[in-house]
C-alpha cells in the first residue's frame, strides 16, 4: 500500500483504522493487534450494514487463527476483496 516503505504518507490517510493500525501501533494489519476484539474503531466499522463488513471480520479472525500464509493460500483465487474459507 506504500505506507510501509514511505511511498505514501500515512499522516495524509483519511481512514482512522489505517492511522491506528499503521501509524499509531505500527502493525501490518488489525489481526496483529492485541486490542482486536475490544477495538472501538473496528467494532464500529463491523456494525455497519452490509455483507462485506462481516466478511472482513471473518478474514481477520481467520488470519489470527491460521496465520498469513494460510490466508494467502485461501485468498489466491478470490475474484473480489473477500471470498470463502474452507
Amino acid at each position: 500500500m506504500g505506507f510501509d516503505n514511505g511511498e505514501r504518507d500515512i499522516d495524509k490517510a483519511k481512514c482512522r483504522i489505517k492511522l491506528c493500525c499503521f501509524r499509531d501501533n505500527e502493525k501490518d494489519t488489525c489481526a496483529d493487534c492485541s486490542k482486536f476484539t475490544t477495538c472501538e474503531l473496528l467494532n464500529e466499522w463491523y456494525s455497519k450494514n452490509g455483507y462485506k463488513y462481516g466478511k472482513y471480520r471473518e478474514t481477520l479472525l481467520f488470519i489470527i487463527e491460521n496465520g498469513y500464509n494460510e490466508f494467502f493460500e485461501a485468498a489466491e483465487n478470490w475474484k473480489n476483496a473477500y471470498g470463502k474459507f474452507k
